[in-house]
């Protein structure tokens, strides 16, 4: 790990990649957006706050249920680049997922610095098996598990569906597809940027935590999707991640929507007939069959 009081020494080249060059305008008009949105759902019938999965106080998720019986359980991993933001921001996306038949967790999780990208990646995992505890004691059987987030969570997503469930109590197959949106699954190109003094991470951790190394024979369905308006260096991320993945074995969706960026993206997957958002449906039914 690096020393945390260095300041850290900055590429603008990888700064501009993955940062400067990262933000629009517009941006706090649409994270306004989805606040608003986000207050609209904690009013609707199904709606659970605050349910503690571990001590830490970021460790809980929230849940919102279909009017019908789910066919599976998608939780999500919010954005931050792992140290900034909370999961109430996205409740505005659990309608989505609630019509589409499943039930819905946001999922909080410990932040950067105050934990490293490995202990915090270690905390949502303590999620997963809340979460089928949660589904057994509500439904009394397990559901297929599809593992959903953006940026930051998107990493995190990809992480879990790698874990090994099987040497933590649950089965192999606990995870039945991931959504990932506007990922990071290579961290190496973060070391030298601004992100860094909060991430701590010098190459060898850089690389522990880039699941993009990591991909084997455990896997499943993933859909991976970005805005055509990101930087290339994300558009890339994108785009590798999602050969890795096929080339290990596994079906791998890779999906650029043109004119989106980074957060217009999320609206687009809200978006009912949009590219993304029929992608979207479309795991879903893969992984979780109607009946």
């Amino acid at each position: 790990m690096t020393d945390p009081n260095a300041a850290p020494a900055i590429d603008p080249v990888m700064e501009a990649a993955f940062v400067s060059d990262q933000r629009r305008a517009r941006w706090p008009t649409t994270i306004a957006g989805f606040e608003a949105a986000s207050a609209e759902v904690t009013r609707l019938p199904g709606f659970t706050a605050d349910i503690a999965y571990g001590a830490h106080p970021r460790q809980c998720f929230d849940r919102f249920a279909p009017v019908a019986a789910p066919r599976g359980l998608l939780f999500y991993l919010h954005p931050g680049y792992w140290q900034m933001r909370d999961r109430t921001l996205f409740r505005c996306l659990m309608p989505v997922f609630a019509e589409m038949g499943l039930d819905v967790a946001t999922v909080g999780y410990p932040l950067c610095p105050e934990a490293s990208v490995a202990e915090l990646t270690e905390a949502v995992r303590a999620a997963v098996p809340a979460l089928v505890a949660d589904m057994r004691a509500r439904h009394g059987r397990d559901l297929p598990i599809i593992a959903a987030g953006h940026s930051a969570g998107g990493h995190l997503a990809v992480e879990v569906a790698l874990t090994d469930w099987s040497g933590r109590g649950l089965t192999p197959t606990t995870i039945s597809a991931v959504v990932a949106l506007s990922g990071v699954y290579d961290l190496e190109p973060l070391v030298p940027t601004s992100l860094n003094a909060a991430l701590r991470l010098d190459p060898a951790s850089a690389r522990s935590a880039s699941p993009i190394h990591r991909v084997g024979a455990r896997g499943c369905p993933a859909l991976f999707a970005v805005g055509g308006d990101e930087t290339a260096a994300f558009v890339e991320q994108n785009r590798r991640m999602a050969e890795v993945w096929r080339a290990a074995g596994h079906e791998a969706w890779a999906l650029e929507c043109p004119g989106d960026d980074h957060f217009s993206l999320i609206t687009r997957l809200m978006e009912r007939g949009s590219p993304l958002h029929a992608a979207a449906a479309d795991l879903v039914d893969r992984a979780c069959p109607a009946g």
